[in-house]
């Protein structure tokens, strides 16, 4: 991983070897800007040459790949025409939030529904509300954010002149059903049926954990909605009221573990498409935004990216196949490490803990800040007594009381004093991992090694 570099006025130059940029903070030349992604600042040269530097991304529902390379143009000497290779510079896996944030709004709507229901003065508001054009659910809406405002930083560190974005489009129902074809596209699942009277049908009228027959049977999602099941035909089957009962909010693996007869028969249950919904729709969002970030967007779909990978030789991984987005004839330099980020949030507005019920359990302080610090923010811990004895580095959750928590790569450590505590990088709502085989590179970035942290 190639460490990024800013001149002294903190405009970004072309990234530098690691030994490079150890040779410079040594001479005292250079000076540690940001730890995650690190950047090293110069203290006397200002400006200076520049190469072409692109932003490659592969969108995901779940993870989405970043690269950055630098491209060099060559004429083919066999067929004359224009080759671009990609020497990369940067690799890094972007983990979103996804169900985290409808989990969260779930209860924050009972809450509003149930002070409503209190306050007769307080007319209802769904009348009033309308969405705008282009509106996308917060978790959709989540994932551009995140990666635009990544893309954003990456031009604060790297003189990026030029983006290309994977458009893939998935075939929902081609991915449902592969042998479908011609006008059955416009005939649903429940074409000429309705869902009861399909359900029956598809499980012989029987009860799908039981096996009991000429019973009333009642319509369960097999994966609960609880844990982010749908209602999605394929995620129903038909239980018997005892079953449902039993079975409660519970995955049908682990109710039928100890009926594998009974549980080869979900096989029939499909797999759940919200991840490839997901991408169909923030693509275009995505795109949008940036464009108005002024740089050419180029484009590249999903089979030409595999293409380039397959014909390449590279291993599937999400950074490696945003370096294969594209127009590209060769990737160099590309198995350097792969630096994680985790979108965690930066805290709730929710004053109180609740328990399994629903009830308070705890007030939270209204001050986010203590003795300096903030939760999320990354700090380097030297503890000399007690029974926690050892240097940490990690993201710390601080606490009124002055004893704060430590999230590091082998665990949390619990009950560090913020005066063993100092701050390596504000929190920015992120989490940092490195993803290694190269010790050195990994010795290179101490903050970040081996999870969120280390402990030394």
């Amino acid at each position: 991983m190639q460490v990024f570099v800013l001149d002294k006025r903190k405009k970004p130059l072309m990234p530098c070897h690691p030994a490079r940029a150890r040779e410079l903070l040594d001479n005292g030349k250079a000076g540690v800007h940001k730890i995650a992604p690190f950047t090293i600042r110069l203290k006397e040269r200002v400006g200076g040459v520049v190469q072409t530097v692109r932003i490659k991304i592969d969108p995901g529902s779940k993870t989405s790949g970043i690269a950055v390379a630098r491209e060099e143009t060559t004429v083919s000497p066999k067929t004359g025409e224009t080759e671009t290779t990609a020497h990369v510079l940067f690799l890094a896996e972007l983990t979103h939030r996804r169900g985290s944030i409808r989990d969260s709004l779930t209860p924050r709507r009972a809450f509003r529904r149930r002070r409503r229901s209190k306050l007769r003065h307080r007319a209802p508001r769904f009348d009033n509300r309308t969405r705008p054009e282009g509106w996308l659910p917060p978790s959709l809406h989540h994932r551009v954010d995140t990666t635009v405002s990544l893309v954003e930083r990456l031009r604060k560190s790297v003189p990026v002149v030029a983006i290309s974005q994977e458009l893939v489009r998935f075939d929902l129902q081609k991915i449902e059903t592969p042998e479908i074809a011609g006008v059955e596209y416009q005939q649903g699942t429940l074409a000429g049926y309705e869902v009861r009277e399909y359900l029956l049908e598809k499980w012989g009228r029987t009860c799908a954990y039981c096996g009991k027959t000429d019973v009333p049977l009642e319509i369960d999602p097999i994966h609960p909605r609880s844990k982010g099941g749908s209602d999605r035909v394929s995620n129903l089957t038909l239980a018997c009221r005892p079953c449902n009962e039993r079975k409660g909010n519970r995955d049908v693996e682990a109710f039928l573990k100890k009926k594998p007869d009974l549980l080869k028969n979900h096989a029939r249950a499909k797999t759940p498409l919200r991840d490839a919904a997901a991408v169909n729709a923030t693509r275009w969002p995505l795109f949008e935004r940036l464009k108005r970030t002024g740089l050419p967007v180029e484009t590249g779909s999903g089979g030409r990216t595999k293409h380039n990978r397959t014909r390449l030789g590279l291993p599937k991984t999400h950074s490696l196949d945003a370096a294969c987005v594209g127009k590209v004839a060769r990737v160099e330099g590309g198995n350097p490490p792969v630096l994680g980020i985790k979108a965690t949030g930066r805290g709730s507005y929710q004053r109180t803990r609740l328990d399994a019920f629903g009830f308070p359990r705890g007030f939270l302080t209204r001050k986010k800040s203590h003795f300096g610090f903030q939760t999320g923010d990354l700090v380097h811990a030297v503890v000399t007594t007690g029974k926690k004895i050892g240097t940490y580095v990690g993201r710390v959750a601080v606490r009124a009381s002055g004893s704060f928590n430590i999230r590091t790569g082998s665990g949390v450590v619990q009950g560090v004093s913020h005066k063993a505590c100092r701050c390596l990088q504000r929190g920015d709502g992120y989490g940092y991992s490195l993803s290694t085989k190269n010790r050195k590179a990994s010795a290179f970035l101490p903050g970040i090694n081996a999870g969120v942290g280390n402990r030394a």
